[in-house]
């Protein structure tokens, strides 16, 4: 560890990753599912998304204290190319990998692979998953439909999860991925926000009596708003309909998580999908700029090259969420 300050802590990726093993297996985590979430949560601090990091343990903890697992994964359908999964109460980020591993083993002996996931929460990244995904040469999409916290437009209340939506393409470097949430700003920074006092920006969140906040804890007993008005919300309509189909209809909070992984070879060559999206990338990233702008991104650029660059000089978080994550090691 290195001192970052009197309100920031910079710990190295390894040093994260034991701490987050540590707390983990102090919020009632086993060995293998410990390893499993700090994995996921260090590559997301990693990556750049702190709100989604090394914080995020304390949202287990505190759920987990709550509602424990019920007893082992139990398959509910399984045929050659899909299958249907009851997470028993299992953190997400566990059980959709677990979901990821089946659907890649489907796809790679199939042409195609489908697993759906209910009786979880708290899934992480979509792009982690896609990330695996991708890497094994195959296409990707992870649909996900999540407790109510968002709230239609022209609502008073949530109705409909944040229900994020994510892809993975193999190309010839690093995967393309897309993971975006349907909703204006996702629970996990909303919690984080919560914990460190920071107002929202306006027109992001309604409190319990419907009214605009920026208030996060107000907003935590209110509802975030989807993003982009109607689109959003129809959006997250598709990613509803989706998690249906995941068995949302048995999960008690009404979560579904749907992951399909498609075989390139079934349409062309591997190779030959993978050489022409990297030259229809490299012709996007060639467009003219306007003045200002030092590059055209492509979705992911920039956690990719977050997660170099954090790799060699560690990761920052804050003091109280360290030492949070100490006493749970503890």
């Amino acid at each position: 560890m290195q001192p970052e300050g009197q309100d920031r802590v910079r710990l190295a990726a390894e040093e994260a990753r034991a701490l987050s093993v540590r707390a983990l297996a102090g919020a009632g985590c086993d060995t293998q599912q410990a390893q499993v979430l700090a994995d996921h949560m260090l590559d997301a601090a990693l990556c750049g998304y702190e709100y989604s990091g090394l914080p995020k343990i304390l949202n287990v903890a505190e759920f987990m204290a709550q509602r424990p697992p019920l007893g082992p994964l139990e398959l509910r359908r399984d045929t050659p190319m899909s299958v249907l999964l009851d997470g028993m109460g299992h953190n997400g980020m566990f059980t959709v990998m677990r979901a990821t591993q089946m659907v890649i083993a489907r796809a790679a002996a199939h042409g195609f692979g489908l697993v759906g996931v209910n009786n979880t929460w708290m899934s992480g990244r979509g792009a982690y998953f896609m990330e695996a995904v991708a890497r094994a040469g195959l296409i990707g999409m992870l649909a996900i439909s999540s407790r109510p916290q968002v709230a239609p437009p022209g609502a008073a209340k949530a109705a409909i999860g944040t229900n994020p939506i994510a892809f993975g393409f193999p190309t010839e470097g690093d995967p393309l991925l897309i993971d975006m949430g349907t909703s204006s700003l996702m629970f996990t920074d909303l919690a984080l926000r919560a914990r460190r006092g920071e107002p929202l920006p306006e027109g992001k969140a309604i409190d319990a009596q419907g009214c605009p906040t920026t208030d996060p804890q107000a907003a935590m007993n209110g509802a975030a708003l989807s993003f982009g008005g109607h689109k959003g919300f129809a959006l997250a309509l598709a990613m509803k309909a989706l998690g249906v189909l995941a068995g949302s209809g048995q999960d008690r909070d009404g979560a579904g998580y749907l992951v399909m992984a498609i075989q390139p070879e079934l349409m062309m060559p591997l190779a030959d999908y993978r050489r022409e999206l990297s030259q229809a990338l490299a012709v996007i990233r060639a467009t003219a700029r306007q003045p200002g702008v030092d590059a055209i991104r492509i979705p992911s650029d920039r956690s990719y090259a977050q997660r170099r660059e954090n790799l060699a000089i560690g990761i920052v978080i804050d003091r109280h969420v360290y030492e949070s994550l100490l006493r749970l090691a503890a």
